[in-house]
């Protein structure tokens, strides 16, 4: 199946109506309906069913085009990438990260890195799970991970970028927002929100707090949920500093205790090209520079 019989089903199944199609199209009605039949045999199911009244879509049918104008939407975006690419572009480095938030200085970097290497694409791709499978796959030029998560993945080169600490998540008006630190006692008779894949330092900081004072806890599976749920008065939450997006929506102040977590940056064992290695190094620099940033 080509694009342009794509075109002409998806047309269709607006329409409903061959004349109507063909003229949208700016094409002919015969033309229109040989492509049209001309996919279904290719595939082996109608898509349509034809009446003096004009078209009606098939279940399968309808079930296709749903499939099909996805694919559709993608393939456009693909295409209009691909064009922009080639007009600038000599070569693309991908980094994939799980939130915008995660490399607080990545903008910064691209910005700086463009003005002496305009030839060169740094593409950002958001994956909230499955980024490390993704780099993996070879379908990502860096990645940014956690340390721990990657000890033992073989074929990976590591980067030090910086070292996270600890926060507490509130609501502005929450009283424990007034205070520059939080301290273990301040939480106590609180309702503490835990789990949500949460990384091995941070899992032993809230078993230590748990185990330490009294306060009710509950799960929460994942960073968006739990953010609701503060929003909520539902309770308040300890989370790495990579996660705070700074727009200001809630206080984050940090916690007293010795452990961070170590965020890095990945990149291939066989990639030695020299545009990867610059720009992982001016991100670096960025975070050198900036050491007064408190993650």
């Amino acid at each position: 199946m080509n694009l342009k019989q794509i075109d002409y089903i998806l047309e269709l199944s607006q329409t409903l109506n061959f004349n109507h199609a063909a003229e949208n199209l700016f094409t002919s009605q015969p033309t229109l309906t040989y492509q049209v039949k001309a996919a279904e045999e290719e595939i082996g199911f109608r898509i349509f069913d034809r009446s003096s009244k004009g078209a009606s879509l098939t279940p399968a049918g309808a079930q296709f085009c749903i499939t099909l104008r996805n694919i559709r939407d993608e393939l456009k975006k693909a295409i209009e990438q691909g064009q922009n690419f080639s007009a600038r572009y000599n070569e693309d480095v991908s980094i994939s990260l799980p939130y915008r938030s995660a490399v607080y200085f990545l903008p910064k970097a691209i910005n700086e890195f463009s003005k002496t290497n305009p030839s060169v694409s740094i593409t950002p791709q958001f994956a909230q799970t499955g980024g490390t499978e993704q780099f993996l796959r070879g379908e990502a030029d860096i990645l940014f991970a956690l340390a721990e998560d990657m000890k033992r993945v073989p074929d990976v080169k590591v980067h030090p970028l910086f070292k996270s600490r600890i926060y507490l998540i509130t609501q502005i008006e929450d009283p424990l927002a007034k205070k520059e630190l939080i301290t273990m006692n301040d939480l106590q008779g609180r309702t503490l929100m835990v789990g949500g894949g949460s990384p091995p330092a941070l899992r032993t900081v809230q078993q230590r707090v748990i185990k330490t004072i009294p306060l009710r806890y509950f799960n929460s599976h994942d960073h968006d949920t739990t953010l609701t749920n503060i929003a909520s008065d539902k309770g308040i939450c300890l989370a790495p500093g990579f996660l705070n997006d700074h727009n200001n929506e809630f206080a984050w102040t940090p916690f007293d205790c010795e452990e961070t977590i170590e965020c890095i940056l990945c990149t291939h064992n066989n990639d030695h090209r020299e545009s990867v290695r610059d720009f992982i190094n001016m991100l670096q620099n960025i975070y050198a520079d900036n050491s007064d940033f408190i993650v």
